[in-house]
């Protein structure tokens, strides 16, 4: 089937109060392990990319290889840009056939933040491509503050995100509640009470963004407090290049690339599959 747009996928996430997963692929073993695990389990499913993998692998590749995908399967798919870090970026990635990009200004002061996400947002309403963006200091809280009596300060606020979202009509928003990307070095403590404030101003799908690692009692509760979108990129980067490990441990000498990478795929695509059923998007 045609691929599909996240905000319809999320719109149905948050009347039903469960989680879609969006997997960051870098390659094609990735992508193939991430859409039989979606397709096994009859799940919608989001497959994304970084600037980083754009780079690597280049839009053309890209939205070929999903397209091909995407024209084979019968589950919802949706090719959404992760961590865009500028307006041309998204605009390049809409132009290849994204189904939903990412504008990240959270680095920037809240007007700053918006006036570039309203940038993004009017282009991509042209060619009705869901647009997800973030607000708060994703990243530095686990392993920094989060035990200290500062540690909301690098929550997203409520307030500004009420500001945010009606001044920019975005359709997602990550916000920052105490995860971190990458490999946490302490066990993160998750900001519940904030998800449930945000969602009861707001109404509408949020994001989990740094969810590898995090346990799965707390991805459940955070489902449960208003969480519909749920990053992982770092665990299938994980799984995947420990079974190559694995193979050369076993067989040094090897010389046959599939050798080692449909143990990586199939690696990848049991890991997919878990949190599918962890996020309650199986059978949607």
């Amino acid at each position: 089937m045609p691929l599909v747009t996240v905000k319809k996928m999320l719109s149905k996430a948050n009347k039903e109060n469960y989680a879609v997963g969006a997997f960051n692929f870098t390659n094609m073993e990735t992508l193939q392990a991430i859409i039989a695990a979606a397709s096994e389990l009859k799940s919608p499913v989001i497959v994304q990319t970084s600037e980083g993998t754009i780079k690597y692998m280049s839009l053309g590749y890209i939205s070929a290889m999903v397209q091909s995908a995407a024209k084979k399967e019968k589950i919802p798919i949706a090719l959404h840009l992760d961590h865009g870090g500028s307006v041309d970026m998204a605009k390049d990635c809409i132009k290849a056939g994204y189904t939903s990009v990412m504008i990240d200004g959270s680095a920037f002061k809240l007007e700053e933040n918006i006036a570039l996400t309203k940038k993004v947002v009017d282009f991509a309403k042209k060619s009705k491509v869901t647009v997800e963006a973030e607000l708060g200091k994703l990243g530095v809280i686990s392993d920094l503050i989060m035990s200290t009596a500062d540690a909301s300060m690098f929550l997203t606020n409520p307030k500004e995100a009420k500001k945010f979202v009606k001044e920019t009509k975005v359709d997602a928003l990550a916000i920052a509640i105490g995860t971190a990307h990458g490999p946490f070095k302490n066990k993160p403590k998750l900001a519940f009470d904030r998800i449930e404030e945000i969602k009861d101003l707001l109404n509408m799908p949020l994001v989990m963004h740094g969810a590898s690692g995090v346990p799965d009692c707390d991805i459940k509760k955070a489902i449960d407090c208003g969480i519909n979108k749920i990053n992982i990129n770092t665990e299938i980067r994980q799984v995947f290049s420990e079974a190559i490990k694995d193979v050369f441990a076993r067989k040094p000498n090897t010389y046959k690339i599939r050798a080692y990478l449909e143990p990586a795929r199939d690696a990848s695509e049991e890991l997919v599959k878990r949190k599918i059923e962890l996020f309650g998007s199986a059978g949607k």
